[in-house]
């Protein structure tokens, strides 16, 4: 185990944090290297750096840290994008393995099945459920009434999984997601670098304005700038490249 391994799990339980790892590595090898474990990991990462940060804004704030470092550790459960491919790579058609791929309840019955209480994993499970650009555009309040209502951990999980999504990482992620599926997301499969482009404007460009803690604000801030920069360079380079023709 790494050091930085370590550091994550300074407040979970070290043998449900290792199993839940392994569960993780597990469901996620085939993942391509946009969500694949070592984005996971960096996810963790920065959910214990805003923790700490945040607490130390305001020392009455209470979170719980073995859930933030849980639900950061298994937040791409059953992500949508993927699930199919999780099928995929088993054999077992049986109803149990059905169930089991259910992204509803997938993370609560894994922590349930290496010893976590079912607090525990109800709380991560409903914290892993919200954590998706996706399900916040379709119901925004429902996710702000969930932090205010006994979830605050769930706004450091969203901005650590957001910061990983900007930035110099993000731009990383964006082209290699592009590269990987890229086919599956664009009309006729006709798909080409500026798509990546696009979805700066679309999506990554937005998630400043929707980072829920001081610190999160802080860090996109930064990454964003990063994301502007980057666009501005490429406009500038594809625009010489379309007068040369």
């Amino acid at each position: 185990m790494t050091s930085a391994f370590a550091a994550e799990k300074m407040d979970c339980g070290e043998s449900l944090f290792a199993a839940m790892s392994a569960f993780v590595s597990s469901c996620m090898s085939g993942h391509d290297p946009s969500h694949n474990p070592a984005h996971v990991h960096r996810v963790v990462a920065g959910a214990n750096t805003i923790l700490a940060a945040e607490q130390a804004l305001d020392p009455a704030a209470h979170f719980d840290s073995t859930v933030v470092q849980l639900a950061a550790l298994l937040h791409d459960i059953g992500d949508r994008k993927y699930i199919s491919q999780v099928a995929q790579s088993t054999s077992d058609t049986s109803e149990n393995k059905k169930a089991s791929l259910d992204p509803t309840t997938m993370v609560r019955e894994a922590l349930l099945a290496h010893g976590a209480s079912p607090d525990l994993s109800a709380k991560v499970q409903t914290i892993v459920s919200h954590v998706s650009y996706t399900t916040e555009c379709k119901d925004p309040t429902a996710i702000q009434r969930l932090i205010e209502q006994g979830y605050p951990e769930l706004a450091i999980v969203q901005d650590a999984d957001r910061l990983d999504a900007i930035g110099a990482l993000g731009i990383g992620r964006c082209f290699t997601f592009l590269g990987a599926q890229g086919r599956r997301f664009v009309p006729e499969g006709q798909w080409e670098m500026d798509n990546a482009i696009e979805h700066f404007g679309e999506k990554l460009e937005k998630l400043e304005g929707m980072m829920k803690t001081e610190t999160g604000r802080q860090m996109a801030r930064v990454r964003t700038e990063r994301l502007r920069i980057f666009r501005g360079w490429w406009e500038e380079e594809m625009g010489m490249s379309a007068g040369s023709t």
